[in-house]
């Protein structure tokens, strides 16, 4: 696969996690764990809206990353999120993660796709 589809098939996979996890888990609550870790880290007043308001937030990142519109900018402001999002849930939510204290690497993981994929200059030679 040329290196250029093979970052636009990467790039919709980012996308639709953010997507998925904004739109289907947030907004739309299918997942309500992430709203119970929203009242643990920020209070149970407003969680309800809060998780809203970052799921909406998450679905515009999914745009940003389909849209290419400064996309180093983009991947650097994704990898800062994910890291900051994953540590605070790792010391203040870890019995409400999927996987634990173990989301952690997952997490890794995915910044590592999210930099390779933004960072990489490997082109294929097919």
């Amino acid at each position: 696969m040329p290196f250029s589809k093979q970052k636009n098939v990467v790039n919709i996979g980012i996308a639709l996690v953010w997507m998925i996890n904004g739109v289907y888990c947030k907004v739309l609550n299918y997942v309500p764990r992430h709203q119970l870790i929203v009242a643990r880290i920020l209070g149970e007043t407003y969680a309800p809206v809060l998780t809203r308001i970052i799921g909406v937030l998450e679905a515009g990142m999914a745009i940003w990353i389909l849209s290419r519109i400064k996309s180093r900018w983009c991947a650097i402001l994704q990898m800062l999120l994910v890291a900051t999002m994953n540590i605070i849930e790792f010391i203040a939510a870890p019995d409400l993660l999927l996987f634990g204290r173990i989301n952690i690497i997952i997490a890794a993981v995915f910044i590592f796709v999210i930099y390779r994929n933004e960072y990489s200059t490997h082109v294929s030679l097919s």
